[in-house]
């Protein structure tokens, strides 16, 4: 495991899932971890829709420790389609999946240290989609975007990228059949598939990536089917 002792690594969404497997992980190589999230708990408790809660949670942060070193723009969006979604519930998937990791980049800009990074957790979906999914989508399409467009403003001071789960199943369940050999690496996904990247991409080993977007979803975004290939029925 790559040695981040002392490092200072923020992570919004923290408290469950995937953001939380983050965090363990961060904290098991020895680096101070600031969580932000909804759920009660103990760290920084607040909505990262709120312009001032992310205020005051960087500037927490920053007194705290002076310095950051990685940021993890990890909380996610809620998910509904164009027939219930109403425009309040777009804007709030956007200001949790897009304007909040902009402008907490934006707050701990001056305050990055030498070979920091962020890494954005986008989503498969922001490729692909089902049916009433507009503002999880969008959400995660536009976290991408600004993924390589940060890389290029903060080129020479931070690295910047993002990763693209596909079906991560937070549980850490077994599956088997169908679920799991409809995928071409043969199983379910799990936070320790995101987690590990994180890390690596946050390491001096990841030096040269930067406004990348690196997608892990077993291979499910590059296979081709068609109705009764392999068995597959489109149910009309």
């Amino acid at each position: 495991m790559e040695n981040f002792k002392s490092k200072v690594a923020v992570v919004t969404g923290g408290a469950q899932g995937i953001g939380r497997c983050i965090v363990e992980e961060f904290q098991k190589a020895g680096a101070y971890v600031c969580v932000i999230d909804k759920q009660d708990g103990d760290y920084f408790v607040g909505d990262i829709s709120g312009k001032q809660v992310l205020e005051q949670f960087a500037k927490e942060v920053i007194g705290k420790y002076g310095h950051v070193d990685y940021l993890i723009n990890n909380a996610l969006p809620l998910m509904k389609g164009i027939d219930e979604c109403t425009y309040e519930e777009f804007q709030y998937a956007m200001s949790v999946g897009v304007t909040a990791p902009f402008y907490l980049s934006k707050l701990f800009a001056p305050h990055f240290a030498e070979g920091a990074a962020i890494i954005n957790i986008s989503s498969s979906r922001d490729r692909m989609s089902q049916p009433q999914t507009e503002s999880y989508t969008a959400a995660k399409g536009g976290i991408a975007a600004l993924t390589h467009a940060l890389a290029v403003s903060l080129a020479g001071h931070v690295r910047v990228n993002s990763i693209s789960p596909g079906w991560i199943d937070t549980k850490h369940t077994i599956y088997d059949g169908p679920d799991a050999i409809q995928q071409p690496a043969g199983r379910v996904g799990n936070p320790m598939d995101i987690a590990n990247m994180v890390l690596f991409l946050c390491s001096d080993k990841a030096g040269f990536i930067t406004g990348e977007n690196i997608c892990i979803d077993g291979g499910m975004t590059h296979q081709m089917i068609y109705h009764a290939d392999h068995g597959w029925k489109l149910d009309i």
